[in-house]
């Protein structure tokens, strides 16, 4: 076994948990026993599952599928809107436990966590012993549950608490990869999306045991050089990066759709962008940061005649608006497409990061335009963060239900660091 001991700490159903540990304080009944989902008003496309029930789950309920559909699956189904200031104040709580009991711990995202608990044995000399007493005390003090993850580095810890749950604890070693990981479903490995997975799958590599024996030479023309190598690593539970306390400085966002159908016409792509350029940029502006950079990526869903571009744009004048981030990635979008092969994946990255007011004086007054463009925009983020990211969006954003279809499949965000 190796030396390095890393957990990983995940909420169940965080935002439901949370809001149903609300209504319990309040007298109210605990969203979790019933069919139940957080999400915004349902006649709102945008509108989409945030988190659900285990009730509503046996519906066929997913996170991230509208909430209408949801409904359509459930009449019943009671639906909650998201209070972000309370599950802040959850995840500091249940943060503030993990903490004691670990040297090092890197906050993954707002309802989970990995702790270093590497050189410990002498105070926890049973790994798993110690996990069941975090994962209880988090729940008698604090009211909802978590399932943790014990692996020899991060990626083994992460896919050990995605195992059975709620409130489990499961162990992934690095012997145990055989017997645990590779009789996977190849899409249960960290970082493969739903395409990647169908592709792969199509090509004869099932589970995560295929991928790890599978022949690198053949899979980098298949999915390219670079996500072959990192997926046959990942398969084969290897994984060096290190249990951060202190992040790295963030040096770019990244947001990308992956799409259930190929996008044909340009009006799709365009109100994809504009969905795409909102949430980038108010995640950009939640951590202070203008852009100097804006890039676009896609990639095309018929593997046969295989398009994966880029185009990137350095901009005289950093910005935070939407409006701005989402016209110039509408441009370079219009550049880089010939119109001619179906797009399966759209993306826009922001890089070139400042905290710097670069703004210059503009004799035509388009600076008193971006001064009412950047206000609209963080008036939605004070709406968003009290009410959810469904509750409101951009007033230029297409309602076109078309559009909202084809927009349908995974979203991936990120920072650069």
């Amino acid at each position: 076994m190796s030396d390095r001991l890393i957990f990983h700490i995940d909420v169940n159903s965080a935002f439901l948990s949370w809001t149903s540990v609300q209504r319990l304080m309040k007298g109210e009944s605990d969203l979790r026993l019933i069919p139940s989902v957080i999400g915004g008003d349902p006649t709102k496309r945008t509108s989409v599952v945030t988190a659900k029930s285990i009730p509503a789950k046996k519906y066929g309920i997913r996170t991230g599928e509208p909430v209408s559909s949801a409904i359509q699956k459930c009449p019943g189904l009671y639906i909650a809107s998201s209070d972000f200031s309370w599950y802040h104040t959850c995840s500091e709580r249940f943060i503030e436990i993990c903490r004691k009991y670990a040297p090092k711990l890197e906050q993954f995202s707002i309802d989970e966590c990995f702790l270093d608990m590497t050189g410990t044995h002498l105070i926890y000399p049973d790994p798993a012993a110690t996990a069941h007493t975090i994962k209880d005390e988090i729940r008698d003090t604090l009211g909802f549950t978590v399932n943790i993850g014990i692996g020899n580095n991060k990626l083994l810890a992460k896919t050990a608490s995605d195992f059975e749950k709620p409130d489990k604890v499961h162990t992934l070693y690095t012997e145990e990869i055989p017997t645990k990981m590779w009789p996977l479903p190849v899409s249960d490995l960290l970082f493969v999306g739903k395409a990647s997975a169908e592709l792969l799958e199509k090509n004869g590599i099932k589970t995560i045991g295929d991928l790890a024996g599978a022949d690198e030479t053949w899979l980098s023309g298949l999915i390219g050089k670079k996500a072959a190598a990192q997926y046959i690593r990942f398969a084969n539970g290897i994984d060096d990066s290190p249990v951060l306390e202190h992040p790295e400085e963030t040096k770019g966002f990244s947001v990308r759709a992956t799409l259930e159908e190929d996008v044909t016409d340009r009006e799709t792509a365009h109100a994809i962008l504009r969905d795409l350029a909102d949430s980038v940029s108010s995640r950009m502006r939640f951590g202070g940061w203008k852009a100097c950079g804006i890039g676009v990526q896609i990639r095309s869903g018929n593997y046969s005649v295989r398009i994966n571009r880029s185009h990137q744009k350095k901009l005289d004048i950093a910005t935070d608006i939407t409006r701005e981030i989402y016209e110039t990635a509408a441009a370079l979008f219009d550049e880089l497409w010939d119109g001619k092969t179906g797009l399966r994946l759209i993306g826009i990255q922001l890089f070139c990061l400042t905290k710097e007011d670069t703004v210059q004086t503009d004799l035509f007054g388009n600076d008193r335009k971006r001064e009412k463009m950047e206000k609209a925009d963080r008036a939605l983020d004070a709406i968003r963060k009290k009410y959810g990211l469904s509750s409101v969006s951009q007033g230029f954003r297409s309602d076109n239900t078309r559009i909202g279809r084809k927009y349908r499949g995974e979203m991936e965000e990120k920072n650069w660091d």
